[in-house]
């Protein structure tokens, strides 16, 4: 039976002097802690993704696709797969009327500063979020009280195993809360939104309270964000906070003192600790309320498919 890094390393032939072995992964999250990918390549235009679907023909290796690294935590030991990087090449954004079309690689604050201050209005929520279009897309991103989808018009997808494109209609995203129908080897190159014209004064206004309110409630530092999606009807932070876990700490990880459904970790730290006390945090709730919480943030590498054994 060929084995997984058989096929890692026929892949990395096909791609020659574009791909990247044992490259660093972790330090490209924000987290910033975790281990290598064992192969990784950038992708700059949907050609070069159809190039790397063209390497993978056959080959039945596990696949991330990378963005800004927002919402993943990926293992000490690595990723034991490909990983394919959206490159600087996606970051087209225009503005035409009501209609905007940005490409995966735009950050989200870009995107809302932009839009809002063209009068646009319906992507203040992002400033505060810091992944990509493509990324927001793949998980209906969100805040505030509203989501990617509530704007999405259509978007656009290299599928890494069919190698082709389409452009897909919102419909076809099947979104819900912090979740769609993307698939792990579908790449989103972009995303087109239609907004509702208004006051730009109004817009920069909104961005600037968003702005306020997440630095009054929220930590910086190494983190991904909120670690749990909220359970129908509560919040996750205040189940975690009601079971006093702020503060909790495994090694170079702790529940953030801010706000609990923040999980840091140290400079240098292990996100294998910052695994160890999420596990813990989500014990604890289930124990205390019987609520069982759901990760929003993507575990690279700790189980099952890319699980890293050297």
């Amino acid at each position: 039976m060929t084995s997984v890094s058989d096929h890692l390393r026929s892949v990395g032939e096909a791609l020659g002097e574009r791909a990247r072995w044992d490259h660093p992964l972790g330090a490209l999250t924000t987290y910033r802690v975790g281990g290598p990918a064992a192969l990784w390549v950038a992708a700059a235009d949907e050609e070069g993704l159809l190039g790397v679907a063209r390497a993978l023909a056959g080959h039945p290796v596990p696949v991330l696709v990378l963005g800004r690294g927002s919402n993943l935590l990926v293992a000490d030991a690595g990723f034991e797969g490909l990983v394919v990087a959206v490159d600087a090449g996606f970051d087209a954004l225009v503005i035409d009327g009501t209609v905007v079309r940005a490409g995966a690689g735009v950050s989200l604050p870009v995107l809302a500063r932009r839009t809002a201050a063209a009068g646009l209005h319906g992507l203040e929520w992002a400033v505060g979020v810091p992944g990509s279009v493509g990324g927001a897309v793949r998980m209906n991103a969100g805040g505030h009280g509203s989501d990617t989808a509530a704007t999405l018009e259509s978007y656009r997808v290299v599928d890494l195993r069919a190698a082709t494109v389409e452009d897909l209609p919102a419909a076809r995203l099947a979104a819900g809360y912090r979740s769609t129908s993307v698939g792990s080897t579908d790449v989103v190159v972009s995303a087109t939104h239609r907004l509702v014209p208004g006051d730009p004064e109004a817009g920069d206004r909104a961005i600037r309270a968003i702005v306020r309110w997440r630095r009054a409630n929220q930590p910086g530092g190494s983190n991904a964000g909120s670690v749990f999606t909220n359970p129908p009807g509560d919040s996750a932070g205040r189940l975690i906070d009601a079971t006093g876990l702020k503060g909790f700490r495994i090694g170079t990880a702790e529940v953030s003192p801010k706000h609990a459904n923040f999980i840091q970790a140290d400079e240098g730290g292990s996100a294998d600790d910052v695994r160890a006390v999420l596990e813990h945090v989500r014990a604890a709730v289930r124990d205390a309320t019987g609520v069982a919480l759901r990760t929003e943030v993507r575990m690279i590498g700790f189980d099952g498919p890319g699980t890293r054994t050297r």
